[in-house]
């Protein structure tokens, strides 16, 4: 009987983790947070509503796309990167308005295939985004509206880059690299 009971109990631990553990993070959940926190970064990153990005309006499988941490996982990046480009005491204040992640979910014959990511150099990826820079007295050093698209993102793919986002995160990189040149 005790046995039993122990079964039992795992049983249902298991299937309780099971579901919690099967529910994917969505870019969509209203209840999540539309910025990253500060954390005593220079850099603040925020975007707007995420269900009117490219990335879900237009990608072949909109459940697939919505799925995941991308949008706050490339807002950290882009904060972490963009910190690294201020001079001391310089702040910047960054808003993503647009992403469409490298790839699209093509329609197939077979249902069961829409759920992957065809990566084509016809699907580059793409992020639209407002920047203002501040100096230590709040002064704009600089701001502007950038739309960043990557159209030879698959001649410099790394064979061994395994992240998901290695295409948008080197987009950032190059526009970082152009926009905030060493001593300008």
């Amino acid at each position: 009987m005790k046995t039993l009971s122990l079964l039992l109990a795992a049983v249902l631990g298991l299937t309780l983790a099971g579901t919690g553990y099967a529910r994917q993070p969505s870019v969509t959940d209203p209840g999540l947070p539309r910025a990253l926190p500060s954390d005593n970064s220079p850099v603040t990153v925020s975007w707007t509503d995420p269900t009117q990005f490219t990335e879900l309006k237009f990608s072949g499988n909109r459940w697939e796309a919505q799925r995941g941490t991308w949008v706050t996982d490339l807002a950290r990046y882009l904060q972490s990167q963009a910190a690294k480009k201020l001079a001391p005491g310089q702040t910047m204040q960054i808003t993503i308005t647009d992403i469409a992640r490298a790839g699209r979910y093509e329609p197939t014959a077979n249902i069961r295939m829409n759920d992957i990511r065809i990566v084509k150099d016809i699907y580059p990826p793409r992020m639209s985004l407002n920047f203002t820079v501040l100096d230590s007295n709040g002064q704009v050093v600089v701001e502007g509206e950038r739309k960043l698209v990557d159209h030879s993102f698959l001649l410099n793919a790394g064979v061994t880059n395994t992240d998901l986002l290695r295409y948008e995160k080197r987009m950032i990189d190059d526009w970082l690299r152009n926009e905030f040149k060493p001593g300008v």
